[in-house]
């Protein structure tokens, strides 16, 4: 069933006839238009039409699997109309802004129009094999960028040294970076999202290390914490922890297995090291066209894993004024288990 079609059986169950589509990543996913931020589509029962302006025309044309139309609103708007009359249209409603809707109201008076959530969004959680490539290519080329960046990771070093020395080589063979680039040492490992900064690396550190690139809209994430010189026992202790339960988690990954499961099992194994309030996030999330995606891998989850997904699987410990640790893969759900694509190797501490 190709994606057009299975939109369509989504929209049935929500009961929409056609479906607005406005989220830049939703747009980029059912067109196949890589400025999805500046176009639109619309999806009827019959037909699907890619909406974006003049500066587009050319890559519209080599890109977009559906008829474009290049215009700007309200044109767009005024051309989609006749064929909404009488009908339910649904809406991004995560993505549509105020005025938006409103010059959807103005332009379609004769549609009903209807908010809806994550039609599209369930449906990237499972990637074709396309995209499961895709987020291959950007892992691999994380892991080689890391590899060349891990001896520069040593007392004296700053830490935006080091992230800006990832970026500088992710730029150089046509990727970017995926998010901004977390580099956290000594106390700083205590915050989840310490992005670099201008403080100094010091002898006996652990330092936190979380990337990723984007290459060709494809997203990839790890996480590795590593060891300057001897951590104390303590630190030694919490990673090796971490790197328990992280390995655990990724082993049970498999189709039919539950998000929530798999952060009980992790959040389990941290809690008998008496680290459990120190894991301060969910276990894991799905990556693609965005960094962070479905399926969700948290203890509210009602996601099951198929085929096809590929999720983080990155439990962490954080001790305030102390430091910290994350460890994180990426992995591919598989028809009979996984595969970890990040292929960086993990310190032994």
């Amino acid at each position: 069933m190709s994606q057009l079609e299975q939109l369509r059986a989504a929209m049935g169950r929500a009961g929409v006839d056609a479906l607005w589509i406005s989220d830049a990543a939703n747009v980029r996913y059912l067109s196949g238009f890589t400025s999805g931020k500046d176009g639109k589509v619309l999806v009827t029962p019959q037909d699907a039409t890619l909406y974006t302006d003049a500066r587009y025309t050319v890559q519209a044309a080599q890109e977009s699997r559906v008829p474009t139309f290049i215009a700007r609103p309200p044109a767009t708007l005024e051309h989609a109309a006749p064929g909404l009359a009488g009908l339910r249209v649904g809406f991004e409603a995560e993505s549509l802004t105020v005025a938006e809707l409103e010059q959807l109201r103005t332009y379609w008076p004769q549609a009903t129009l209807v908010g809806t959530a994550g039609l599209l969004s369930d449906l990237r959680m499972v990637k074709t094999p396309d995209e499961v490539q895709a987020v291959r290519d950007a892992q691999a080329l994380a892991d080689r960028v890391f590899a060349q960046v891990r001896p520069m990771i040593r007392a004296g070093v700053r830490e935006l040294d080091v992230a800006l020395e990832i970026e500088s080589l992710l730029r150089r063979v046509g990727a970017e970076s995926a998010f901004e680039i977390i580099v956290a040492s000594g106390p700083r490992g205590a915050l989840p999202h310490g992005v670099a900064s201008d403080r100094v690396i010091g002898d006996g550190e652990l330092v936190t290390v979380d990337m990723g690139a984007r290459l060709n809209g494809y997203n990839s994430d790890m996480t590795r914490t590593v060891a300057v010189g001897t951590p104390s026992p303590e630190m030694a202790r919490v990673y090796r922890a971490v790197l328990e339960a992280e390995e655990a988690a990724v082993r049970a990954v498999r189709p039919g297995v539950r998000g929530a499961d798999l952060d009980a099992l992790a959040r389990d194994i941290l809690t008998g090291h008496g680290l459990g309030e120190a894991f301060a996030h969910s276990l894991g999330h799905g990556v693609g066209l965005m960094v962070h995606e479905g399926p969700s891998l948290r203890g509210s989850s009602e996601d099951v894993l198929r085929p096809g997904m590929i999720v983080t699987v990155e439990p962490g410990a954080y001790l305030p004024d102390v430091g910290g640790v994350r460890i994180e893969d990426l992995v591919l759900v598989t028809e009979d288990g996984h595969e970890v694509l990040s292929r960086s190797e993990k310190e032994a501490v």
